[in-house]
């Protein structure tokens, strides 16, 4: 079951890692059949790919907001900073 990054493209960050968090779940409960646990470890990655895409477009875009208004870069800022 290979995974389509496309169909991800629409899912938000939050709702991304959530359907991770629901595959992790399924995985560590030890329940899910061989085939199946292959299926959601396949989906898991896509899914982790899909958050760590959507994570690096957002410091991407902090770090052109701390640039100065000529566009050098004033450095950048956590993501944390009120």
């Amino acid at each position: 079951m290979e995974e389509n990054p496309a169909q991800f493209a629409d899912l938000s960050f939050e709702d991304a890692l959530r359907a991770l968090e629901d595959v992790v779940r399924k995985l560590e409960g030890g329940e899910v059949p061989l085939d199946e646990s292959l299926n959601l470890y396949e989906r898991g990655e896509a899914l982790r790919r899909h958050c760590q895409t959507r994570l690096d477009a957002a410091q991407e875009r902090i770090e052109k907001i701390v640039a100065a208004a000529d566009g050098t870069p004033t450095g950048t800022a956590p993501f944390d900073a009120g």
